[in-house]
């Protein structure tokens, strides 16, 4: 018997109800490219093996990779690591040749790439701004996550949810809070209420490295104090920028994503 480990955030879901309703949201087929972060004893892992012929589980819980590869289970490739460091735009990048390989990719309904997990809520924030990069070579991510988290990236303008997490989050996905699941759907029990979240890259994404790196920048300015105005906040901006003097009145969750990319592409237009 596996017991949980603190010191890495293990809470083994285990209830049937959120497990399938989970499963129905990933909506895996056959051919998918499959990456779980941290299976934990497999209670995404093993209903998922009824849908899809391959999947790659990451885990850090030597253990757990232990548990998995003595189970041996076709279909299954345990890979040993640490998801903060390890390289998702490679795995995509062979996943896509896979396809390729086999003509999948020649049709857009075959072959998707998905990222999913229960992801430890105390590496989940860090983890969702790394896997930004590998963003442009997949189809979707479904996690489940602290739900305060999950209230964050999903936060409209004005909310006092609405935080750098959001901005940076939803100006490369579409999100969409799919279910909640409470702590006792878990062993052990959390002291948090979870949630999952549906997170599909958009297509229509038109922001080029620098100005991507100008919205980090300004974003990153702009919630630096949470109670300020814009006008102390983004003060060495101010002369690159056309913020208005109404703007320059409101606070950092006041501004809509759209004008965030607006101001990021003049800023790198001028750096």
């Amino acid at each position: 018997m596996h017991h949980a480990r603190k010191r890495f955030g293990q809470n083994f879901l285990k209830d049937d109800g959120a497990i399938h309703a989970i499963i129905k949201i990933i909506n895996p087929s056959a051919d998918a490219h499959l990456i779980e972060i941290g299976p934990g004893l497999g209670a995404l892992t093993l209903p998922l093996l009824n849908y899809v012929d391959h999947i790659d589980l990451l885990e850090i819980d030597r253990d757990l990779v232990a548990y998995w590869r003595a189970k041996n289970l076709p279909g299954v490739q345990v890979i040993e690591g640490d998801a903060l460091h390890f390289d998702f735009v490679r795995w995509a990048k062979n996943s896509i040749n896979k396809s390729i390989e086999t003509g999948t990719e020649k049709n857009l309904d075959l072959g998707r790439r998905l990222i999913v997990g229960n992801l430890p809520y105390n590496i989940s924030s860090p983890l969702l701004f790394q896997l930004l990069s590998v963003a442009p070579l997949i189809n979707e991510q479904v996690f489940m996550l602290q739900a305060e988290v999950v209230a964050r990236l999903v936060a409209p303008a004005g909310s006092a949810d609405f935080s750098r997490l959001s901005v940076m989050l939803q100006a490369r996905y579409e999100m969409e809070q799919v279910l909640e699941v409470p702590p006792t759907a878990f062993e052990p029990q959390p002291k948090v209420n979870s949630a999952v979240v549906r997170m599909i890259p958009r297509t229509l994404f038109s922001l080029n490295k620098h100005e991507w790196r100008a919205l980090e920048k300004i974003v990153a300015a702009a919630f630096s104090q949470r109670r300020k105005m814009l006008r102390t906040n983004l003060k060495s901006y101010l002369e690159r920028l056309a913020i208005s003097d109404t703007e320059l009145k409101l606070r950092a969750q006041d501004i809509p994503v759209s004008r965030y990319i607006e101001w990021a592409s003049s800023l790198a237009k001028t750096s």
